[in-house]
């Protein structure tokens, strides 16, 4: 006979697939808050640092030289002076032009550690590509933190400029799955240098709540969320709730939503109207006519800034964390999410995805265009003129009515929160086409603005290769010493 979704066989098999994707058992006993929007977030995470009586560790993509990252500095110095183990993680990249060496000066006098993820090194040719993208704080082995916001006074907005504040989720964890997010850190922290000592606490492991947490700390190349997404999409049978702030999918995973799709799931893709990285948002609008096409209902955020990263599944299972449906966060950098197996979490967080969507534009395909007489096969002269003039838009009065449906379409977006997709194609393929077109005419009038970075880029490549190769070498030589030293020493016995 075969198994159905509610037998104890199929929860067995479903449960076998998701700890091999996810490399990550279920761990019970855990209390799970949502924390929505960046305010509530800082202010948990401040609260915790403040109370910290042992050790806090802090690994974040970007820590800003503003009011909201001085505010954790000083919070964090504050702790090391009082004797309290403070080690803080950064990534290069993210904190390039954000903060510099300065800014963690305070927490390093007072005892406290700061280590920065992958600078560019010599050797590593293409080392700056993995980043670490993290949003991860864990105080006392009591309290984790982990979500998709930054330490920066952005996600609050600028209510002086009527700039609403970002749109992002978080999660405070108590329980046994604190102590899996620290040693996602600790892993992290001993890829930077010295490792730190083991940590005995049983009382950590002692259960706060009764819900299931799978702590998934994805590193480079691992593609263990990648799997355990498509995993998830292909399991779903009723609800798939996604929230993305820059989505690409890639053709297996659009495959896999679309398949979804057909297959009855109600897949809806909220992702942003406006983003902080227009040319993502950009390559995002030229994925959705597939998606439109196979039934999935995508949404675009109204607001400032949607960065928040979800996903919640038939209403029992949910994941939250810094990881963007894309190659990026997929394949090249580290990355913290959690995956919750709770209906009451599942709830609170399918309540916000709906309360989200009543600020968002739902994007739907623009109907198929009439045909013109020619195609139809009439015979009527003054149609095919009248469609050819609307086809080239000639005349004031075509412009006119262009005009005027660019109206109408903006008034029935205020209406309907809907937004007919355009040609999303265009845009980019224009932008492309000027872009190499402006190129060639630069390499042809000037060969020097091509020539010169070819060769810097050719130089720094070579010059890599050859310290990686001195340091192998170096390496070699090395063990082959300790080798000829060990065999003397048998010798001598």
């Amino acid at each position: 006979m075969t198994a159905t979704p509610r037998d104890p066989t199929y929860s067995k098999f479903a449960e076998r697939l998701l700890n091999r994707a996810a490399g990550a058992p279920p761990i019970p006993g855990n209390a799970v808050d949502l924390l929505t929007d960046g305010e509530a977030n800082f202010d948990a995470w401040l609260r915790a640092i403040r109370g910290a009586q042992r050790r806090i560790f802090l690994e974040n993509y970007i820590v800003r030289d503003d009011c909201v990252g001085v505010e954790f500095r000083d919070a964090l110095a504050e702790r090391a002076r009082a004797g309290v183990a403070v080690a803080v993680i950064v990534d290069w990249l993210g904190c390039l032009g954000q903060s510099g060496r300065r800014f963690w000066t305070p927490i390093r006098d007072a005892g406290g550690e700061v280590r920065i993820y992958n600078p560019p090194r010599m050797g590593h040719s293409f080392g700056w590509v993995s980043r670490d993208h993290r949003k991860l704080l864990v105080v006392d082995r009591r309290h984790g933190f982990l979500s998709g916001i930054c330490i920066s006074a952005k996600w609050l907005g600028d209510p002086a400029r009527s700039v609403p504040p970002w749109r992002d989720t978080g999660v405070a964890i108590r329980g046994p799955a604190v102590v899996r997010l620290e040693a996602a850190f600790l892993d992290s922290w001993s890829s930077l240098g010295t490792p730190f000592a083991p940590i005995d606490d049983d009382a950590a492991t002692e259960p706060q709540g009764a819900v299931a947490v799978r702590v998934i700390a994805t590193q480079p190349a691992s593609a263990t969320l990648y799997r355990l997404d498509l995993l998830v999409v292909a399991m779903a049978r009723r609800t798939l709730w996604l929230t993305d702030a820059y989505y690409l999918g890639v053709a297996p995973y659009v495959q896999a939503l679309v398949g979804a799709a057909h297959d009855g799931v109600d897949v809806r893709l909220l992702v942003p109207g406006a983003s902080d990285v227009p040319v993502v948002a950009a390559m995002s609008r030229s994925g959705y006519r597939p998606l439109l096409r196979a039934g999935i209902r995508i949404y675009e955020w109204n607001g400032s800034m949607l960065h928040a990263k979800t996903a919640v599944v038939d209403g029992l299972w949910s994941r939250v964390g810094s990881s963007n449906l894309n190659l990026s966060s997929w394949f090249g950098n580290r990355e913290i999410d959690v995956a919750i197996e709770d209906e009451g979490f599942a709830r609170r967080l399918a309540a916000q995805y709906q309360a989200d969507l009543a600020n968002a534009t739902e994007i739907v395909l623009a109907p198929r265009r009439f045909r013109t007489s020619e195609r139809v096969g009439t015979s009527d002269p003054a149609a095919t003129r009248r469609a050819r003039e609307l086809r080239r838009g000639a005349g004031s009065s075509s412009r006119a009515a262009v005009g005027a449906l660019r109206i109408a379409t903006s008034v029935g977006v205020a209406l309907r929160a809907h937004r007919v997709l355009g040609d999303t194609n265009r845009g980019p393929a224009i932008t492309a086409t000027v872009a190499l077109a402006a190129i060639a005419a630069g390499a042809a009038l000037w060969p020097r603005i091509v020539a010169w970075p070819v060769a810097a880029v050719c130089a720094w490549l070579a010059l890599n290769l050859a310290v990686r190769q001195w340091r192998e070498r170096r390496r070699r030589r090395h063990w082959q010493r300790l080798d000829a030293a060990r065999e003397d020493s048998t010798a001598d016995d």
